[in-house]
């Protein structure tokens, strides 16, 4: 992995951001939105098209945040780094998948040519921005990579999802640097079951997911999954209701994610961070706008400069409106950065809309999940009967 040698004139980049043009390249496959074509499903495209990711990176560049970062270009992983989380049999499988130029990788991941290729680099440009954080050559690092990752299993991919790229960047980091306590915070609307999988029974790997209920994967990301035997309160979930806005989204972030990861005391944070929450967004139905990925981001940082020198690596996950997913992203590297650049043309109409408050609902599902999280702290052999209570939101 290697970073561009000649950085852009401007202020003092203490923010990296971690892209290569093959991220714009790739197609998907396909098929119309993750259903193959065929049959009764008229070609169109798949959901994870460049347009939105590729169009957060011109962004970037036309409102002048470039100027402000650390730009830097992956080279792809190698497949030992790989196999840190995944089996032989399915990188094999990517493999072949390569070699034909389409096919399916798992449930509803859809691939074209150059998918193994792509995702390798992708994983690359998180490993970068894991070793650029942790030596300290920039405070906090911006990995904007396709495909996504945070569904991608051990031997299978996942909702548009082939390599775990979260998942990938922990081991790295234990791997390469020694860092044992590592936190993943997902805010992607569908459950970050990727790394939930991979650390179940592993208690210095905190995994927490603030997304949609009972959306995608189906039954993943419940309450009161919460780690295995050897791990208990190491994984949290905060499913909130659909159509949770802005208020709902920020009261999770202050009352579960910022205590819980004061509670793990991290080395390295890592966020998978979607956009497909945000009110534009075809795969969601919920109500974020630009600037609740910038408070969502604000919570998180803070947290990162408190409990591990600031150390804060956010991946990007889903967002599948072309038009505003670059606003929802460029919010969040300007928090990083520290900056405001760039005007979010969408911004007053989002916030105007009903429901951005937090409905009596939503706020019982979210004292429900800070009351799963609270209960951990008691003794074992009183969890199974706090659990009953903690399921009744009233």
């Amino acid at each position: 992995m290697t970073s561009s040698s000649d950085s852009p004139p401007g202020p003092a980049r203490r923010t990296a951001l971690v892209w290569h043009e093959r991220f714009a390249w790739y197609e998907a496959g396909i098929g119309a939105g993750f259903a193959p074509a065929g049959g009764l499903v008229q070609p169109y495209e798949p959901v994870d098209a460049p347009a939105a990711k590729a169009r957060l990176r011109s962004l970037v560049d036309v409102c002048g945040l470039s100027e402000w970062l650390r730009l830097l270009t992956p080279t792809a992983a190698g497949e030992d780094a790989l196999r840190s989380f995944h089996d032989d049999a399915y990188l094999e499988r990517l493999r072949q998948l390569d070699a034909a130029g389409s096919g399916d990788a798992g449930e509803a991941a859809p691939v074209g040519p150059d998918a193994y290729e792509t995702a390798r680099l992708g994983v690359g440009a998180c490993l970068l921005a894991v070793d650029e954080v942790v030596a300290g050559d920039v405070d906090n690092a911006y990995a904007l990579v396709r495909p996504p990752g945070h569904h991608a299993r051990r031997g299978e991919g996942v909702g548009s999802c082939l390599l775990a790229n979260a998942v990938l960047a922990a081991h790295h980091a234990r791997d390469r640097h020694g860092i044992e306590r590592i936190a993943i915070v997902d805010w992607d609307v569908h459950h970050g079951n990727g790394a939930q999988e991979a650390f179940w029974d592993d208690p210095d790997v905190l995994t927490l997911s603030i997304h949609q209920e009972g959306y995608f994967p189906p039954g993943s990301g419940a309450l009161d999954e919460l780690g295995g035997p050897a791990a208990l309160g190491a994984n949290l979930n905060v499913p909130l209701p659909p159509g949770s806005g802005h208020a709902a989204y920020l009261q999770a972030a202050h009352r579960i994610v910022a205590p819980a990861l004061r509670d793990h005391r991290p080395e390295l944070i890592l966020v998978c961070s979607g956009y497909d929450a945000a009110a534009m967004d075809p795969m969601g139905r919920m109500l974020l706008h630009s600037d609740s990925f910038r408070e969502l981001t604000r919570v998180v940082k803070e947290v990162a400069e408190e409990q591990c020198e600031g150390r804060l690596v956010v991946i990007q996950e889903g967002g599948y409106s072309p038009a505003y997913t670059p606003f929802c992203g460029v919010a969040v590297i300007e928090e990083l950065v520290g900056v405001r650049v760039c005007e979010d043309p969408f911004i007053d109409v989002f916030r105007g809309m009903p429901g951005q408050e937090a409905t009596p609902e939503q706020l019982g599902q979210i004292e429900a999940a800070a009351r799963v999280a609270r209960l951990l702290d008691m003794h074992l052999d009183q969890l199974g009967e706090a659990m009953g209570r903690a399921g009744d939101p009233g």
